[in-house]
């Protein structure tokens, strides 16, 4: 990749950019451009670089600069040592003589790096910050330059955003500073400030910029600033100003202080909560002052009435106080305190190991890889449908999305509140229309239009880790596609290079290999089939009727041979490793033994081969640390050979590699698909989902196949009467038992009930609750609306219920048992009523499966789940929406209240529409919640105690065992938890 040039212009040029309605005041500087020609001196070249190194999330005792001047020598490993600079700080000014920059990595002196994921960073000259693997230019250590004669600017950030501010100036008859200035430091909220000394000048000449090109110079004029106290705000400079930070007097009425801070300690985190400032005026933030620990003094803003502080120190007590903040910037005058003590810092997530915790506590993200976020534009692939399919029209190739766009983004869906990503499958796929990653080729192997340089598989896996979020990958072990599977069988195909044919089939070359990126150079194509077909009859050919032709022609009025196209009943499939028919009933035995679709081989997941090569191949995926399988096409599998072998076989490796608990929290989850309103799937149980999370109850023959035909007679003959329950997912009474998975298969479903049923929550709540009995254990089931597949009632539409009905959903499946699920986009109702899929009969662009990434463009930084730190761009829009808004408070309510995560739950003595009480007992823990969705609702029988919403933070006291509760409204919930801390979150759209 060619290096582009770091060399900053001395001052920025004047074209202007339009942001936050500040038209032609900020200013991009393109690179390796001159600079604008001014009266403002020549600055001279930087020859020396101070690297500065956050050192809060390594917690190292000692720190190390390995560098490289461009086009000089390495230092002597471990290089030079660097010193304190200032709080959570470190730094070491080196001489990079001619150079404009360097190479560099840190260290702590044994053995343990910092490369940048293997990258190395590449640093520019002047002041350089490298923080979390963040490069930026700025002084994080900048004060005030001495008492004498000074200008104290203030910067009001608040119309353009930036998160680092730097002042680039010029004492009158002086030398500017290198470009990009000096740092300047939080005032308050909205202001920046920094004072410098002036030397014998009275005035200074001033432009600002947020270290990364962007700049406001005055529309091109500069700004000219007297000594004393200035502010500027929206281009105009104001001398001896006020302090804009000062506390206000009380006839300003400032803001009232919050009421009700607690905080609490899980690990070395801090989660401080408190209720909102109730006085006339608008707070828009609140200030949080944390001291104590090692730390020093931290003070930050935060626009919710939850702030998470983490990776703090172990065992140790700090204290934090809350004022509220105006749009005005003016502060509350008092503050409200807490106190917590951290505990024992938990283990750093290993690479390529599982988090393994208990997967009813993390809610799911779902994402099309390829359609989700484009982090690299290079590995884009159109395919053979391109054309056809419109998507070349829209410049939209079909593989758009990958893993480095979705580690780009790993912070958006963590500021959502989500701590599980489901991903479409990885493996190598070869289809004309494949970037959904459902037609596997080649099972060992990572697609490369997936990978990017620094953004491999590997590398996602661990930076999601690296967030506490977990990643499900979606596996097939049903079938393969066009047509084989690469290291089991893969047939020959007829074909021709005629005056019909010739378009289609590539000339054959040898030295060639598919691999879904690299373009054969014979055809021009990334997606070569010359390896597939053969005009000759191969060696060892099944195929009846070898090439002679048939009464069929393809849409373009081509004749079509024998044995040119998959078929299982041509003979062209061994019996051994692929079954040999087509599904004729649905719900019949055959949809297990035969094939889906032509494009779909059906593997024999009996045979011994078939399952070692399968088991093998998701082997690798274990071991690089993966949290769990969603598994598709479950269903066309038998039960028996998921009991006996795959199963098995999951749960050995990843104890093998991982440990006992790893194993019990890796979560398995298969698609069942059962698009029926009813508790059975047609009454048939073999094709119903709960009946895949029940261990087999007889012996059955020792030959695979025929123990799947002796389990599927006599589970239809027991029928629906006759099939095992539990009462894992239900209270007893009001209270929580040890729940009994002894007779649980290892595999846990998809809600097909209420996914079906989701047209309006109360509708799915209902037939949820019907089934649960059915199930080894529901608190597991997985719960959507819609997906890459279907809407509710089988729907080819994305859901369009309208954003109330979504609202009222997303509280249903974020309190009621069960893990809540969100395809990509619904956020923000992204495609509703489009087709979910209609191949390459039309654009991607116009459906359900459409590209994101411009929704989420920009940048994001997420400072705990459901939190926000900064956002800028069309994200920042994205995360304002009102859907995104209910989700992070659903997120933050779930994560704070255990019942709803892991309870039981029971309607027994409740009236209401969509109400319930859950409880979860583990140890000291003891969590009750009573749940009501939209509605009012009324529990009779409950312990007595005092219950705090922690929607609203009502408190009742209950002394008679009834609790009543009026109806919130659409979408609203209560959740009046006992002994509870009350309020959780601020107010927003719909939880209020």
């Amino acid at each position: 990749m060619k290096r582009n040039d770091r060399r900053l212009p001395r001052r920025p040029l004047a074209a202007a950019v339009a942001t936050a309605g500040l038209v032609g005041l900020l200013t991009a500087v393109p690179h390796g451009a001159a600079p604008a020609a001014a009266a403002t001196g020549t600055a001279a070249a930087d020859t020396t670089a101070t690297v500065f190194y956050y050192t809060k999330t390594k917690n190292w005792a000692k720190y190390n600069l390995h560098y490289s001047p461009d086009g000089g020598a390495w230092t002597t490993v471990p290089g030079v040592a660097m010193e304190a600079a200032c709080t959570d700080w470190v730094k070491k000014t080196v001489d990079l003589g001619s150079a404009a920059g360097l190479k560099a990595t840190f260290n702590n002196g044994s053995g343990v790096w910092d490369n940048n994921g293997g990258r190395n960073y590449d640093l520019g000259s002047g002041a350089i910050t490298v923080k979390d693997g963040v490069v930026a230019h700025s002084d994080p250590c900048a004060g005030t330059e001495g008492p004498g004669n000074e200008a104290t600017v203030y910067y009001s950030t608040a119309t353009v955003g930036w998160t680092t501010t730097n002042l680039h100036y010029q004492p009158a008859g002086g030398a500017w500073t290198p470009v990009p200035g000096v740092g300047m430091t939080p005032a308050c909220t909205g202001w920046v400030k920094r004072t410098v000394s002036l030397g014998t000048a009275a005035t200074l000449r001033a432009a600002f910029n947020n270290g990364n090109g962007v700049w406001d110079n005055n529309n091109g004029q500069d700004y000219v600033i007297a000594k004393g106290v200035s502010t500027v705000r929206d281009r105009t400079v104001t001398a001896n100003a006020a302090d804009p930070c000062a506390a206000q007097p009380p006839d300003t009425q400032a803001p009232t202080v919050p009421t009700k801070v607690a905080a609490s300690a899980d690990g070395v985190s801090v989660v401080l909560t408190w209720e909102p400032s109730s006085d006339d005026k608008a707070v828009t933030s609140y200030q949080v002052t944390r001291t104590g620990g090692t730390g020093g003094t931290v003070v930050t803003n935060v626009g919710s009435t939850v702030f998470s502080d983490t990776d703090l120190a172990e065992r140790t007590a700090y204290s934090y106080t809350v004022k509220a903040v105006d749009a005005a910037g003016n502060l509350s005058g008092a503050s409200a305190s807490a106190t917590a003590t951290t505990g024992t810092r938990p283990a750093t997530p290993a690479a390529g190991k599982p988090l393994g915790t208990d997967p009813r506590k993390d809610p799911i993200y779902f994402v099309l890889t390829a359609r989700f976020n484009d982090g690299d534009t290079s590995n884009n692939r159109g395919g053979s449908q391109h054309v056809k399919s419109g998507n070349a029209a829209n410049d939209d190739p079909m593989f758009r999305g990958d893993f480095k766009g979705l580690v780009q983004k790993l912070d958006y869906i963590k500021a959502l509140g989500f701590s599980a990503v489901w991903i479409t499958p990885v493996v190598l796929n070869r289809s004309d229309y494949d970037y959904h990653g459902y037609h596997g080729y080649d099972f060992y192997t990572v697609d490369r239009r997936l990978e990017s340089a620094g953004a491999s598989y590997q590398d996602l896996i661990d930076a999601a880790h690296a967030k506490g979020m977990k990643i499900y990958q979606d596996v097939v072990y049903n079938h393969s596609s066009r047509w084989g599977a690469k290291g089991l069988f893969t047939p020959k195909v007829y074909g021709v290079r005629d005056t019909q044919w010739s378009w289609y089939y590539d000339e054959p070359n040898a030295s060639f290999e598919y691999d879904g990126l690299t373009v054969e150079p014979k055809s021009g194509k990334t997606y070569y089939n010359g390896d597939m077909w053969s005009t000759a009859q191969p060696a060892g050919n099944t195929c009846v009727n070898w090439g002679t032709p048939t009464q069929h022609t393809s849409p373009e009025g081509y004749r079509i041979y024998n044995c040119q196209w998959p078929n299982p009943t041509s003979g062209m499939f061994p019996k051994a490793l692929y079954h040999n028919c087509w599904i004729g009933n649905w719900e019949g035995e055959d949809s297990r033994s035969c094939w889906l679709h032509d494009d779909l081989a059906d593997v024999n997941t009996e045979n011994a081969t078939v399952q070692n090569h399968l088991i093998g191949a998701y082997n690798k995926y274990i071991d690089m640390g993966v949290d769990g399988f969603r598994v598709d096409t479950a269903v066309h599998i038998p039960r028996t050979t998921w009991n006996r072998r795959f199963l098995p076989a999951i749960a050995e490796r990843v104890t093998q590699r991982h440990g006992a608990e790893a194993a019990k929290n890796f979560f398995v989850f298969g698609e069942v698909a059962a698009f029926v309103n009813d508790k059975w799937n047609r009454g048939s149980v073999n094709h119903s989902a709960q009946f895949f999370t029940w261990k087999e109850r007889t012996e059955y023959s020792a030959d695979d196949g025929k123990a799947a035909l002796e389990m599927y007679e006599d589970e239809q003959q027991r029928g629906t009467a006759d099939q095992p329950t539990s009462d894992n997912a239900f209270l007893r009474g009001n209270t929580y038992h040890a729940p009994d998975h002894s007779r649980f298969s290892g595999m846990n479903v998809i809600d097909m009930r209420m996914h079906m049923n989701f047209g309006d929550a109360p509708n799915a709540f209902h037939n949820g609750k019907d089934s649960d009995d059915s199930y080894n254990d529901a608190t597991y089931n997985v719960v959507y609306v819609d997906s890459h597949d279907y809407g509710p009632n089988k729907s080819s539409e994305r859901y369009a219920g309208g954003t109330d009905a979504w609202a009222e959903n997303m509280s249903l499946m974020w309190t009621f048992r069960g893990i809540p699920t969100l395809y990509y986009g619904s956020e923000v109702e992204f495609q509703a009523g489009k087709k979910i899929d209609c191949g390459p009969t039309c654009p991607l662009a116009s459906t359900g499966r459409a590209y994101f990434g411009d929704r989420i463009a920009g940048d994001v930084k997420a400072s705990g789940f459901s939190t926000v730190e900064s956002a800028s761009g069309a994200v920042a829009t994205t995360l304002q929406q009102p859907l995104v808004r209910h989700l992070q408070r659903l997120n933050q309510i779930r994560r704070a209240v255990p019942a709803l995560q892991t309870g039981q739950y029971s309607t027994e003595g409740i009236t209401g529409q969509m109400a319930f009480k859950r409880r979860w007992t583990s140890g000291s823990t003891d969590s009750f919640a009573l749940v009501t969705v939209s509605g009012s609702a009324t529990y009779t029988g409950i312990p007595n105690g005092t219950y705090r919403d922690a929607v609203t933070g009502d408190t009742r006291t209950v002394t008679a065992g009834t609790l009543s509760v009026a109806a919130p409204g659409k979408g609203n919930l209560r959740v009046y938890v006992l002994n509870g801390t009350g309020k959780i979150g601020a107010d927003g759209p719909y939880l209020k």
